[in-house]
């Protein structure tokens, strides 16, 4: 029989044009409706023999090949967080189904993920939005599930004001920081680099004699080796850290039941760095604005732009 009843529910059982044989439960107990469903299954099968139909892909099985493929990326993680998100609401659904209109419907109602008052802020809804706009463009670009990938719109957003402290600000900054953070501000704004490069740096990747200190390609936003130049400030600063830590340059203390750890520092930990701000007055301010104040000092001091991209290792107005 093409349809059988087993423990109350109906199943189908049927060859497809290509030869391959589909059973599966059609999880219903109504033998008509069970019928509809097995005859829609053989038509839907048909199609995609016959007529060349793509067939129906679920959203789980386009994040699940997506993390395949992708799983090389820096920022795998990130879109681990998204596809959680997106989840919530297109589990279990075909990816032919997404629409824009559902998309922006979704995101538009999105809160605060730290659990303060209000909505997301506009850079967490569009990268939102970049992420299933770039996954169903691969689904239909790359793989072939769908035959046009539904037009996600997200707006780009506005470039913000470049930041950057004046030399007082900076000295202010610095003596209003907690000790394990003064080494580290003072190292950012001598060389320019990224904080997740600072809190990264191992004493494999420093010569105190040559004055130099280097950046591996799989650490580097653009996947290039960075060499970096130390002058005295920073030189000073990397020989004040030796023996504090076997591994990594700049660490801190952590006491944990009266014991005192020396462990590496996390690069998303901002709490200590906005205290410092605030006591020193200085608002809307981040720590990578420290890499522009870097780029800013460079400039005011008639550095060529070109040598300050190349030593910044990124587009100058783009760190």
């Amino acid at each position: 029989m093409a349809i059988k009843q087993r423990y109350g529910n109906w199943y189908c059982d049927f060859v497809e044009p290509g030869g391959k044989r589909i059973r599966r439960c059609l999880n219903t107990t109504d033998k008509k409706q069970a019928q509809e469903l097995y005859d829609e299954l053989k038509a839907k099968a048909w199609r995609i023999s016959t007529l060349g139909e793509i067939p129906d892909h679920t959203f789980d099985e386009a994040c699940l090949r997506w993390l395949k493929e992708k799983q090389h990326k820096r920022t795998i993680d990130k879109d681990k967080g998204k596809i959680r998100f997106w989840r919530q609401y297109f589990s279990g659904r075909n990816i032919s189904e997404i629409t824009n209109n559902e998309c922006q419907d979704i995101v538009s109602k999105m809160k605060n993920r730290r659990g303060k008052a209000g909505f997301s802020s506009q850079s967490s809804k569009y990268a939102q939005l970049a992420f299933i706009r770039a996954l169903l463009k691969m689904a239909s670009n790359e793989w072939g599930w769908l035959k046009n990938a539904p037009y996600i719109k997200a707006l780009p957003l506005r470039q913000s004001r470049i930041q950057w402290l004046t030399k007082e600000q900076a000295h202010a900054l610095i003596d209003n920081a907690v000790d394990y953070l003064k080494p580290v501000i003072t190292f950012a704004l001598a060389t320019g680099l990224r904080r997740s490069n600072i809190l990264a740096l191992e004493w494999s990747q420093v010569d105190l004699v040559r004055k130099v200190a280097w950046i591996n390609p799989d650490q580097s936003k653009n996947f290039r080796a960075i060499g970096v130049s130390l002058n005295d400030t920073a030189c000073q600063i990397i020989h004040a850290q030796i023996g504090r830590h076997r591994q990594y340059v700049f660490v801190r203390e952590r006491k944990l039941n009266g014991v005192i750890d020396i462990i590496p520092m996390r690069t998303d930990a901002n709490k200590a760095f906005k205290s410092a701000m605030i006591k020193a007055g200085i608002e809307g301010f981040r720590f990578h604005d420290l890499r522009h104040t870097w780029a800013s000092w460079f400039i005011q001091s008639g550095v060529p732009l070109p040598a300050l991209q190349e030593m910044g290792d990124g587009k100058v107005y783009k760190w």
